[in-house]
Parts: C-alpha cells; sequence; structure tokens
C-alpha cells in the first residue's frame, strides 16, 4: 500500500502543477484587468461597428444588430496572452529563487517554459497577437487601406502565412516532424506534405477563430473548452510543461470571460482572436492531434464553411444561402437573442470537446 502511494506522487505533483498554473493565470488576469480596461476607456480605444464585409457589400443585419456596441473597448485579447507570457518568464526565472528562499522545492517544479514544448506555441502567441494588435489599433484609429481602417485582410493573411510557415519549417527540419497521426489507425508518413498541412491548421485555425470572435463572450467560451480539452490531452500525452501552458491560456480566458459575458465590458479583438487561435493550431500539431482538432473545435468549420458558402453562392449565383454569415449571425438574424446563440454554441462545443477528448486520448499518437 506504501509503496503504490510512492509511485503516485509524481503523478499527483503533476496535476497540481497543472491546476496551480492555470490558478495563477487565472489571478494574475483577473487582477490585471482593472488596469488594463481603465486604459482603454481612458484612450477610448473601442470598437467601431464594421458597415462592409470582406467582400465589400453592406452588413445590414449585423451592423443593425450591433450597433450599440460601437465605442466598446476592444484589445481584450492582450489581457490573456499578456498574463500567459509573465506567468511563463515568472515560473522559469522567480519562482525557482523563491524556491531556493523558502525552501519549498514546489515553486521550481511549476516552470513550464519548456524549450522542447512551449517556445513554439508561445512564440505564435505572442506574434500573432502582436499581428492582431497591429490590426486592431489600426481599426481604432482609422488607419490602414481598408474602409473604417484596419489592415487588409490579405496584408494580414500574409502575415498569418510568414508566421505558420516559420512554425511548418522549425517542426519539419529541426523536429524532424513529417507524419500525422489518425486516431485507432496510427502514424503515417506524409513527407514534405506535413508543411503545407501544419500552415493549413495553422491559418484554419486563426482566420477561424477570428471568424467566430462576434458576439459577447462567444469566442472566449470556445477557446476555453477547446484549451482546457487539449491541456487534458497533453497531460496524458505526458507532456506536462505543454499541459500547464493550455491550462494557463484557460485560466486566463476564464478571467476574461468574467468580464466579456453579454453585456461585455471589452471585446477580445484580433489581438485575442487571431493569437489564440494560431496558438491552438500549434498545440494539436504538438500533441499530433489534427484530426482531434476538427473535432474539438468542429463549430469553427461551420463557422469558416459558412463564410465560404455565402462568399462562394453570392459571387457566382448572386444570392444569399444565410441571412448573415458567420453562421452565428444568421441565427441572431433569425431572432435568437445574442446569449441564446452564445449558450447553445458553447454547448455544442463542450459536446464535440467531449467527443474530442474521448478520441484523442483512446486513439492517441506518439
Amino acid at each position: 500500500m506504501e509503496l503504490a502511494q510512492i509511485q503516485t506522487i509524481p503523478d499527483v505533483i503533476n496535476v497540481l502543477k497543472v491546476f496551480s498554473t492555470g490558478f495563477l493565470a487565472f489571478l494574475l488576469a483577473f487582477f490585471l484587468t482593472p488596469v488594463l480596461t481603465h486604459f482603454l476607456y481612458k484612450y477610448k480605444i473601442g470598437i467601431k461597428i464594421k458597415t462592409n464585409g470582406v467582400d465589400g457589400e453592406k452588413l445590414t443585419y449585423v451592423s443593425e444588430l450591433h450597433k450599440h456596441k460601437s465605442g466598446t473597448p476592444v484589445m481584450g485579447g492582450i489581457l490573456v496572452w499578456f498574463s500567459v507570457l509573465v506567468l511563463a518568464l515568472a515560473s522559469h526565472y522567480i519562482f525557482p529563487l523563491f524556491a531556493q528562499w523558502s525552501g519549498i522545492n514546489f515553486f521550481a517544479r511549476l516552470d513550464f517554459l519548456s524549450r522542447k514544448q512551449v517556445w513554439l506555441p508561445l512564440f505564435a502567441l505572442i506574434s500573432a497577437g502582436i499581428l492582431g494588435f497591429c490590426d486592431d489599433w489600426a481599426s481604432v484609429k482609422g488607419f490602414g487601406k481598408n474602409k473604417g481602417g484596419g489592415i487588409r485582410f490579405l496584408s494580414r493573411f500574409g502575415w498569418l502565412i510568414l508566421i505558420s510557415a516559420l512554425g511548418a519549417w522549425w517542426f519539419y527540419y529541426k523536429l524532424d516532424w513529417h507524419h500525422i497521426h489518425i486516431p485507432a489507425m496510427g502514424d503515417f508518413n506524409i513527407g514534405f506534405w506535413y508543411v503545407p498541412l501544419f500552415m493549413f491548421v495553422i491559418l484554419f485555425a486563426a482566420i477561424s477563430s477570428n471568424e467566430t470572435d462576434g458576439l459577447d463572450g462567444l469566442n472566449g467560451g470556445v477557446l476555453l473548452i477547446a484549451f482546457s480539452s487539449f491541456g487534458l490531452i497533453a497531460f496524458f500525452q505526458n507532456k506536462m510543461d505543454l499541459a500547464a501552458f493550455c491550462v494557463a491560456i484557460a485560466g486566463a480566458l476564464l478571467a476574461f470571460l468574467w468580464f466579456n459575458i453579454h453585456p461585455a465590458r471589452f471585446f477580445m479583438g484580433d489581438t485575442g482572436a487571431i493569437s489564440l487561435g494560431a496558438t491552438l493550431g500549434v498545440v494539436a500539431m504538438l500533441t499530433n492531434s489534427t484530426i482531434v482538432l476538427f473535432i474539438i473545435v468542429f463549430i469553427y468549420v461551420l463557422e469558416s464553411g459558412s463564410v465560404v458558402i455565402q462568399m462562394t453562392s453570392k459571387k457566382f449565383f448572386h444570392r444569399k444561402v444565410f441571412l448573415a454569415a458567420p453562421i452565428h449571425h444568421h441565427f441572431e438574424a433569425k431572432g435568437w437573442p445574442e446569449t441564446k446563440v452564445t449558450m447553445r454554441i458553447w454547448i455544442f462545443t463542450a459536446v464535440t470537446a467531449l467527443v474530442g477528448i474521448i478520441i484523442g486520448i483512446l486513439g492517441m499518437g506518439k
């Protein structure tokens, strides 16, 4: 009995590490919120409701339904990635010193800034976050070539391609990753095709996250569920630093969501939606869970799919399939209250995430 208890000590420490990291991220983000919101309100860094879509057409339903939100502070996503960055650096440089000073070695074990597991997703989080920040700032200040300000979609897309290409190059040439795992079937060597697959996953997750970020709390809840799910998958793959990183993002998102639920005190903005989406894609690749990603965030497939269908139908058939796109705006246009759309998408994502977790763990890749 005593031997069995000793053997479980590492597992208990790992669980405590992951949950402690998430709790600290929540506290840090929660207490940073008043500082951030004060700054955003003071300098009037508020959203401008778009009146035109990507195709240049008037957004009649969306602009009318959300016109009362004009001026609500944006760039709230800084709260998430800044909190995670600060906590990651503190865990690596400050916590070990505190462990030496206090004699409590557990603080040193909270370090999750490992080169093998965390550097790449942290790079995606910060680099894509800076890209989103520039887009938000340009939009608020009316800069850029888009009507109403902001970086043009093709320019943002180009920067995302560059970020995803750097990640793909690192995975393929430096880490020698060239296989894809299909649950219950095994690993398949796809050679150089791994590079475009990697880029597609990052672009899909980043753009779909950005498209889903259209209602109070909507994308924050989806991302909270998604990162919690991948934290669990990483834990069962014995990638404890990556699991702690995912749960740190989930903890910061929980604090963000506390203030972002309807009526939102501030919005995530591109600095949150793009960066967190891109990071989610990198985490999926690190856990070799590409297929599982599309199951967990199946709502992203529906959101992006609705946009593609809508734009294709209008271009070639000159008619709309949906009252508005992405699809969450379609339900709004049908008369669903914003909170009902959000809660139902959360429930839907919780179900798909549960299915994804089961498939991901039972059919685990290497």
